[in-house]
C-alpha cells in the first residue's frame, strides 16, 4: 500500500509537506504542490480522510440542510441548479457534502443538533430562511460555522448570501405596470418564509408607487409546485374583476400556471400576461416562453460555499449580506401591450 512517505520519497519533500498540499496548505508553493499532487495522481493514491480528519480536526466536509423533503424538492428544478453551483466549488476546492433533509422543522433541528455535536461536518449551508428560524439561533448560540443563502429577518448579522428580492419583485411588477397593465395578481409562496414576504413587498411597493390599488382577492398563497400554480387559476379566473397579469413565485409555479391557462382556454399574453422568477432553463421552451427574473441561481450556491470557506479559515467578511445581481429576461408570456383602461 502506498504511503505519504512514499509519496514524500519520490517528490524529494518532507512527508509533512505532503501532508499540506492534501490540505491545500496556503504556504505550499504551487509548483511544489503541482509536483506531489501529479505524483500522487500517478500511484493512484487517495488519503485516508478519516484518519487526516482525526489529526486535523476537520473533516472536510460541509453540510447543507435542505428546506423541505427530498421528494418535492427535486420537482422544482431551481434547487438542482442552486446544488450545482454549490458542488461545483466545494469540489473544486476538495470538500466532501453531506445532504440532509426532514419533514419537520422540530426534526430539522434535531438533524442540524446531530451534525454539529456529531462533529460530522466543518460548516453548513441552509437553504432558504422562514421568517421564525429556530436553526440560526441554534447555530449561532453553538458558535457553529454556516452561511445563510437567504435573508433572515431575526438574525440580520448572520453571514448571508442572497438577491434584493423586494427588488426582484418591484423589476417584475414594473414591467407588467409598463405593458399597460393595472389589474396584477399575485402567487405567492409559503408564508412563513422570507423570499415570500420580500418579494411580495415589492410587489406592493411597485402597485403603490404607480399609484395602483393592492386587491387581496389577487393575492394568493402556495407551496413552490405546479400543483398551486394550477390552483391558483381556477380561482383567479373565476372572479368577475380578475387581474390582466401575473407576477408568479417561482418558475415551477407558473408552469402550473401556463398549463391551467391553456386548458381553461385562455391565451397568454393576450388575456393575461405573466412574470416569474429564476429563469431556469426551461423557462425558455415554455408555452409561450416564459418572462423570467434570472436571480444568478448557480452563483448563489457556488458564492455561499466561497463565503463559507472563508469563515472556516477565519478569513475576514468584507460584505455581508453578498447580494447576487439580478435582471428580467423578458419573453413572449409577457410581451403584450394593454390599452385604455384594462
Amino acid at each position: 500500500m502506498i504511503t505519504i512517505k512514499d509519496i514524500a520519497k519520490l517528490a524529494g519533500v518532507s512527508p509533512s509537506t505532503v501532508s499540506r498540499v492534501i490540505s491545500n496548505h496556503p504556504r505550499i508553493s504551487s509548483e511544489t504542490s503541482l509536483k506531489v499532487k501529479q505524483i500522487m495522481k500517478e500511484l493512484n493514491y487517495h488519503p485516508n480522510m478519516m484518519a487526516k480528519s482525526l489529526v486535523s480536526k476537520t473533516t472536510h466536509t460541509l453540510g447543507i440542510m435542505l428546506p423541505r423533503p427530498a421528494e418535492e424538492l427535486f420537482q422544482n428544478y431551481f434547487f438542482g441548479e442552486l446544488l450545482r453551483g454549490i458542488i461545483t466549488h466545494a469540489t473544486r476546492m476538495n470538500y466532501e457534502l453531506l445532504l440532509s433533509t426532514e419533514t419537520s422543522s422540530s426534526d430539522e433541528l434535531n438533524a442540524i443538533s446531530r451534525l454539529v455535536h456529531g462533529r460530522r461536518v466543518d460548516g453548513i449551508l441552509l437553504l432558504g430562511s422562514k421568517r421564525e428560524d429556530p436553526i440560526i439561533s441554534f447555530l449561532e448560540a453553538e458558535k457553529f460555522p454556516f452561511v445563510l443563502i437567504g435573508r433572515s429577518e431575526t438574525h440580520p448579522d448572520a453571514p448571508m448570501v442572497d438577491n434584493n428580492n423586494v427588488q426582484t419583485a418591484f423589476d417584475a411588477t414594473t414591467h407588467l405596470i409598463a405593458q399597460g397593465h393595472k389589474r396584477i395578481g399575485f402567487v405567492s409562496g409559503p408564508p412563513d418564509l422570507t423570499l415570500s414576504h420580500d418579494r411580495l413587498r415589492g410587489y406592493n411597493n411597485a402597485l403603490k408607487e404607480a399609484g395602483l390599488d393592492a386587491n387581496n382577492d389577487w393575492i394568493v398563497e402556495g407551496e413552490f409546485l405546479q400543483e398551486s400554480g394550477f390552483r391558483a387559476m381556477s380561482l383567479f379566473m373565476s372572479l368577475p374583476d380578475r387581474p390582466t397579469a401575473l407576477v408568479v413565485i417561482d418558475d415551477n409555479v407558473a408552469f402550473g400556471v401556463l398549463r391551467a391557462l391553456a386548458e381553461l382556454g385562455y391565451n397568454v399574453p393576450e388575456d393575461i400576461s405573466v412574470v416569474s422568477f429564476n429563469n431556469i432553463a426551461l423557462s425558455e421552451l415554455a408555452s409561450p416562453p416564459l418572462s423570467s427574473i434570472d436571480i444568478g441561481t448557480y452563483q448563489l450556491g457556488y458564492t455561499a460555499v466561497q463565503v463559507l470557506l472563508k469563515i472556516l479559515h477565519g478569513e475576514h467578511l468584507p460584505q455581508n449580506p453578498v447580494i447576487i445581481p439580478h435582471r428580467l429576461i423578458v419573453r413572449d408570456s409577457s410581451l403584450f401591450t394593454l390599452s385604455g383602461n384594462a
